[in-house]
C-alpha cells in the first residue's frame, strides 16, 4: 500500500474533500448540516459538498439546490439505503478524501484540519473523532446515545457513519455494502482493515448530533436494528475468520435469549408439575433467567462510574439500560436470520424514513 503524497512538514497539508451527506425526508436538519461545512476553518475552494438525498418527499432537494456549491444526487429508491446513498455520493467526487456525514449531524469547525493532519500518516486509511449529542438533557434515550457513540482514542476496529476515508481505500474496498438496513459502517471498516489500512480515532470533536429520540417505539425499534445489524455483519465476518462483533452477539444470545427460554418455561413447568417440585424448579426458571438479564444491573453499575465517568444514580440507569436493550436486539437477530433463510431482509421504507429535532431551537 503506498500513498503518492509527501508532506515535507515545510507547509500546512490541506487537500481537496469531498463532503458527502446522505438523509432522507431530513429538511429539519439539512440546512444546519450544510451551513455547519460551509463555517469550516478550511478553505473552501478545497471543499466539495455532494449531497445524497434517498428519495424524500418533504422540502430536503429543495434545500440542497438552494446552494450553489452544493452538488445534488437525487435517487428514486423505493428501499433507500446509507450504503447505497453513500457508493453515489463518494463515486461522483474525485477528491483524494472523502468526508462522509449524516444529515442530522453538525460537524466541528476545527474537525477537517485536525483530520487532514492525523491522516498524512500513509498508514491510516480511514479516521474519525468524537460525536456528542446536542441535547443529551432532553431525553433520557438521547443521554444514552450520548453515552455510547464513542470509544477510546487510537487505533481503532471500526468506524460509524461520520469518518474521513482516504479515496484509496474506498477503491480497494469497493465502498459500501448497498443491502445493509443497519451495520454497513462496521462492515466496510473490517474490509478496509483487512487490505491492510489502519482506522484512528482522535481526541477530538469530530460532529454533534441530534438523535431526537423521545419515544420508548423509538428507542425499541433502534435496539431492533442494532440487534439486525450484530448479526449480519456477524455473518460476513465470521465467514472471513473474524471474530469482531462475535462477543457481541454471543452476550445478546446469552442474556436475552436465557431470559425468554427461562420466562417461557417457568409457566410450563408449572402447569405441568403440580407438586413443590415443579414449583422450585418453575421459579428457579424464572429467577435464573432473570438473573442472566439483569446482570449489569446487578454487578456492572461500579464499572460503569469508572468507564463512563457517571454518578451512582446515572449509572444505574445506564445498568438498566444495558439490560432491558438485549431483547429487541434479539428479536433483530432472530429477524435477520429468519429473513435470511426466507429470503426476505428487512428494508427500508422511505415513506417512514424521517429525521426529526429534540427542540425547535438550532
Amino acid at each position: 500500500m503506498k500513498h503518492t503524497h509527501q508532506n515535507d512538514g515545510s507547509q500546512e497539508y490541506l487537500p481537496s474533500i469531498d463532503c458527502v451527506l446522505i438523509g432522507v425526508n431530513c429538511a429539519s436538519t439539512l440546512k444546519r448540516c450544510i451551513d455547519s461545512i460551509l463555517a469550516c476553518d478550511y478553505p473552501k475552494e478545497k471543499l466539495r459538498i455532494i449531497y445524497v438525498d434517498g428519495g424524500s418527499s418533504d422540502t430536503s432537494k429543495a434545500i440542497a439546490t438552494a446552494y450553489q456549491n452544493v452538488t445534488l444526487i437525487a435517487l428514486d429508491l423505493l428501499h433507500p439505503t446509507p450504503g447505497l446513498q453513500r457508493n453515489a455520493g463518494w463515486k461522483n467526487g474525485t477528491a483524494p478524501f472523502v468526508q462522509f456525514l449524516d444529515s442530522d449531524t453538525i460537524i466541528d469547525p476545527a474537525w477537517l484540519r485536525a483530520a487532514t493532519t492525523a491522516i498524512q500518516d500513509p498508514a491510516i486509511g480511514a479516521i474519525n473523532g468524537y460525536r456528542r449529542e446536542l441535547h443529551p438533557e432532553r431525553t433520557i434515550y438521547n443521554w444514552i446515545g450520548d453515552i455510547e457513540w464513542n470509544g477510546p482514542p487510537g487505533q481503532s476496529d471500526c468506524f460509524g457513519g461520520d469518518v474521513l476515508i482516504r479515496r484509496t481505500a474506498l477503491e480497494e474496498s469497493g465502498g459500501y455494502d448497498e443491502t445493509l438496513v443497519g451495520g454497513e459502517d462496521p462492515e466496510l471498516s473490517r474490509r478496509i482493515i483487512r487490505n491492510g489500512w489502519q482506522i484512528r480515532r482522535l481526541y477530538a470533536l469530530m460532529t454533534s448530533h441530534d438523535l431526537a429520540m423521545t419515544t420508548i417505539r423509538q428507542y425499541l425499534k433502534r435496539g431492533f436494528r442494532s440487534g439486525y445489524g450484530f448479526a449480519a455483519v456477524r455473518l460476513r465476518e465470521a465467514k472471513a475468520g473474524s471474530s469482531f462483533w462475535k462477543p457481541e452477539n454471543r452476550k445478546i444470545l446469552i442474556k436475552g435469549g436465557g431470559f425468554l427460554i427461562g420466562a417461557t418455561a417457568a409457566p410450563l413447568i408449572a402447569l405441568t408439575q403440580h407438586n413443590v417440585r415443579g414449583t422450585i424448579l418453575s421459579l428457579a426458571s424464572l429467577l435464573g433467567g432473570t438473573a442472566l438479564l439483569l446482570n449489569p444491573r446487578i454487578f456492572k453499575v461500579e464499572k460503569f462510574m469508572r468507564d463512563n465517568k457517571l454518578r451512582r444514580e446515572e449509572a444505574k440507569i445506564y445498568a438498566w439500560h444495558c439490560s432491558l436493550v438485549v431483547l429487541p436486539q434479539l428479536l433483530g437477530i432472530i429477524r435477520f436470520h429468519a429473513g435470511r433463510l426466507l429470503g426476505k431482509p428487512l428494508t427500508n421504507k422511505r415513506a417512514v424514513l424521517k429525521t426529526g429535532l429534540s427542540t425547535t431551537r438550532t
